[in-house]
């Protein structure tokens, strides 16, 4: 892939991600009763950022879990010799909790069905908000991201990037052209 731009750098990633956590503490007037649940891969790193924000501005621990949406994805018979199923990992009751969802780029919403489809399988929240560091639109499903970093218009020839240093040893997003037989 060709890099065209640097969406963002370390520390804007960080100023979206601790904005976000203020949106959070506001919108739900405080922590109780709400969990982070990140989608793997990157969205587990940023719920942890999240969680963490949360805790220096409130003082309160918020619980986080991670999701793998793998068995949940509507192209899974296309996928299924590739796929790699990751154990969903959420240490907690989902039942009558404000969920939030957490991930790296919201494209298609795809994922993010599949992802609410592996939250309602393991009970019933009282609502589920979804947090995305960057909306890069092209919806094919009827979503809207709750909490956004960076809306940043794209084609579909483009990739948006995100990368955290804990997965990929730098951290930002960039702005990709797909290369020609991709």
């Amino acid at each position: 892939m060709k890099v065209k731009a640097r969406i963002l750098d370390e520390a804007a990633l960080f100023r979206a991600v601790r904005r976000i956590s203020h949106e959070i503490v506001e919108r739900n007037k405080g922590v109780e009763g709400i969990a982070l649940v990140g989608i793997r891969r990157r969205g587990v790193p940023l719920a942890r950022m999240l969680a963490e924000n949360i805790r220096e501005i409130e003082g309160s621990e918020v619980p986080v879990g991670e999701l793998d949406i793998t068995l949940y994805r509507d192209d899974l018979t296309r996928i299924a010799a590739d796929a790699v199923l990751n154990e969903s990992v959420v240490g907690f009751d989902v039942t009558d909790r404000k969920i939030i969802l957490v991930d790296d780029v919201l494209y298609t919403g795809r994922t993010v069905r599949a992802a609410m489809d592996a939250v309602f399988a393991l009970g019933r929240p009282a609502s589920i908000q979804l947090a995305i560091l960057i909306d890069r639109g092209h919806r094919e499903l009827p979503f809207r991201a709750d909490y956004v970093g960076k809306s940043v218009p794209t084609s579909r020839r483009e990739v948006v990037k995100v990368m955290l240093s804990s997965l990929d040893g730098d951290t930002g997003a960039l702005l990709c052209d797909r290369d020609e037989d991709e």
